[in-house]
């Protein structure tokens, strides 16, 4: 049987799941008239009959019987002897029609056609599968651990599509083997010489928020809403939620009694500390319930700068800070603005900077970037303490010690 190769290639796709009869038929046909053009010069008088439910195909060609000698187009017309070899009762002007084995193309044109049947099946199914993860885009998903490699996880999921991890999307907690379900969001999805590459996050705000969807019943039917997710992913996170109802205790309803809700949402997240707060469109009050578990006496605002000014008792400052200033931090990128803490009732204190002379300026650095801006603060911790929530030595955490007890001794 002459067309036994295309029908074999076509046959193999006509069960894809990504194509339907009706695209089936046109990418076909598309990818026969093109190998009739190449042959024939033209396709315009061509007709293509397909059965994909078969994996069967007819080609007709269309001519017009001519006088023999007065062939001026041999494609689009035949000559009376040749006519009334296909039905001896042919006459001048009468339609022919004939139809063309796949023979007549040639071996190498077969082989060609074949190859570009399925390059145009394989651009299709791209096509489709970057369209459909496009859309999933910020949505949560879960795939199998086909592959493990140093800076990327290779997952595939039940349609065998594969979807990657790379290790700075990964919690810095996470462990994989091959086999794992790995649930995470899809962050991203690009095409790259028309092959959809797909990128999962499992440190994105948007997978935080998508596991408050999907183990919050009251997240998921909208009675409660997440209005805001900051993270340091493996470590601390904030979510402000909200309730158009006041019968509802959002924060209540997300933490679970003795927090069974959201036990298994700090498990996911490898142990990330979460802090669910009440959204407030109050910026001060916002202030202060970010700055959560410190007891904030007051607050400053400068709307212009975006500056807060946040007043505690002194044993409420530490905790407002957090371990390795997580806990401001995170607070700062949920309300937007950059806080500064000042201890109540402490009359003297001393900026760091003043001691510039005395003490490296990228030491003062370290000490900032935990939150401590001024001697006090620094006196306030332990030299322990110090040492584990900055990156100095012990000798260079006492000696500037030493130095700031003398200044405030004076």
């Amino acid at each position: 049987m002459e067309n036994i190769a295309l029908i074999e290639s076509f046959s193999e796709f006509k069960d894809d799941k990504f194509i339907d009869r009706v695209t089936l038929m046109a990418i076909l046909e598309d990818v026969f008239r093109n190998a009739l053009k190449k042959k024939f010069g033209s396709d315009d008088n061509f007709d293509i009959i397909i059965n994909p439910d078969k994996g069967d195909l007819e080609i007709w060609r269309n001519r017009v019987v001519v006088e023999d000698g007065e062939v001026e187009e041999p494609n689009e017309e035949i000559s009376l002897t040749e006519a009334r070899k296909i039905e001896p009762d042919f006459e001048v002007g009468e339609d022919v029609s004939e139809e063309v084995k796949l023979i007549q193309l040639g071996r190498r044109a077969i082989l060609a056609l074949r190859q570009n049947l399925i390059s145009k099946i394989h651009e299709h199914d791209n096509t489709t599968i970057y369209k459909h993860f496009k859309d999933l885009e910020g949505e949560l998903y879960t795939a199998e651990v086909h592959h493990i490699r140093h800076k990327v996880v290779i997952l595939l999921d039940d349609e065998g599509n594969e979807v990657i991890l790379p290790k700075d999307k990964q919690i810095p907690s996470d462990f994989f083997r091959k086999g794992d379900n790995v649930r995470g969001v899809i962050e991203s999805v690009e095409l790259k010489g028309n092959k959809p590459v797909i990128v999962m996050s499992r440190t994105a705000p948007a997978f935080l928020e998508q596991l408050f969807f999907q183990e919050i019943p009251e997240v998921f039917d909208g009675l409660i809403t997440v209005k805001k997710v900051v993270r340091i992913p493996g470590e601390k996170a904030k979510v402000a939620v909200d309730s158009y109802d006041d019968r509802i205790d959002p924060v209540g309803a997300c933490v679970g009694m003795k927090g069974s809700r959201i036990h298994g949402i700090v498990r996911e997240l490898g142990n990330e500390n979460i802090d669910v707060i009440n959204w407030t469109s109050n910026p001060q009050l916002l202030v202060t319930r970010a700055l959560s578990p410190a007891r904030v006496s007051s607050v400053k605002l400068d709307d212009e700068k975006m500056t807060a000014q946040v007043y505690l008792r002194p044993e409420e400052v530490s905790k407002a800070i957090g371990r390795g200033g997580h806990n401001i931090r995170l607070a700062g990128q949920l309300t937007g603005y950059e806080i500064d803490v000042f201890r109540e009732g402490v009359e003297e204190d001393v900026e760091l900077t003043e001691f510039s002379d005395e003490i490296e300026g990228w030491i003062i650095e370290e000490f900032k970037k935990i939150g401590m801006d001024t001697a006090r603060s620094v006196l306030e911790q332990d030299v322990d303490d110090l040492v584990k929530r900055t990156d100095l030595e012990e000798e260079t955490i006492v000696e500037v010690v030493r130095i700031l007890k003398e200044e405030l001794a004076d």
